[in-house]
């Protein structure tokens, strides 16, 4: 089985991010182990629990790899020169949405996690880059990341090993899913919309927008 290095670890705090609105989406890369708990990185606040955090979106997973890509359309954005600009916890490459599927089980330091759902974007991470139309550009191009909820709680560092476990659910890479349920694929393959409805592993709330988009 594969397994990459986790470049970076990061965890934000809420503060103002426009107005009074707080947000955590700033974050910093961790020095040492960062414990893991069934919530998340130990030290990572969400401020805004109604559409971040929770068991299914415990650890948000960004692909380095995608930066130089960013770069090329934003004329070398100086966010983009570290891990961080999209509100990740762990960085890594040679991982992306193309290859990461719903249901992987890794090995992420000691901890055990489960790839559940991809990342849907979100107005803060155009807000802290001042680029209004990477929102758009995310679902064009379905460059958006994925979470993990916690298997098994552990610890995790920069250095550390990804390895990936178990590969359950091939057919349902996250550029698929993430094609299906929020960048408009859906009416051209309803039978899969049925199938991503039924499938255990993905987490609730993109189950039930399946289930929304298949009862049209």
């Amino acid at each position: 089985m594969a397994a990459y290095t986790v470049d970076a670890v990061l965890t934000g705090r809420s503060e103002p991010l426009r107005g009074e609105e707080l947000s955590a989406i700033r974050k910093e890369a961790e020095d040492g182990p960062v414990e893991i708990g069934v919530l998340g990185l130990i030290g990572d606040e969400q401020a805004d629990l109604r559409v971040h955090g929770g068991p299914d979106k415990a650890i948000h997973h960004y692909p380095f790899d995608h930066y130089a890509f960013w770069e090329s359309l934003s004329f070398m954005h100086p966010k983009l020169e570290q891990p961080g600009a999209f509100g990740e916890n762990i960085s890594t490459s040679g991982l992306v949405e193309s290859e990461a599927c719903i249901g992987d089980r890794y090995r992420l330091g000691t901890a055990l996690v489960e790839l559940c759902q991809g990342r849907q974007p979100c107005w803060k991470q155009a807000h802290v880059m001042d680029w209004p139309e990477l929102l758009s550009l995310m679902v064009k191009h379905r460059k958006t990341g994925w979470y993990y909820r916690v298997i098994e709680p552990g610890a995790v560092a920069a250095g550390d090993s990804l390895e990936l476990l178990e590969r359950p659910h091939p057919e349902w890479n996250v550029e698929r899913v993430f094609g299906l349920l929020v960048a408009g694929d859906a009416k051209g393959d309803p039978a899969a919309v049925k199938a991503l409805a039924a499938l255990p592993v993905l987490a609730e709330s993109w189950r039930a927008k399946a289930e929304k988009l298949a009862a049209r």
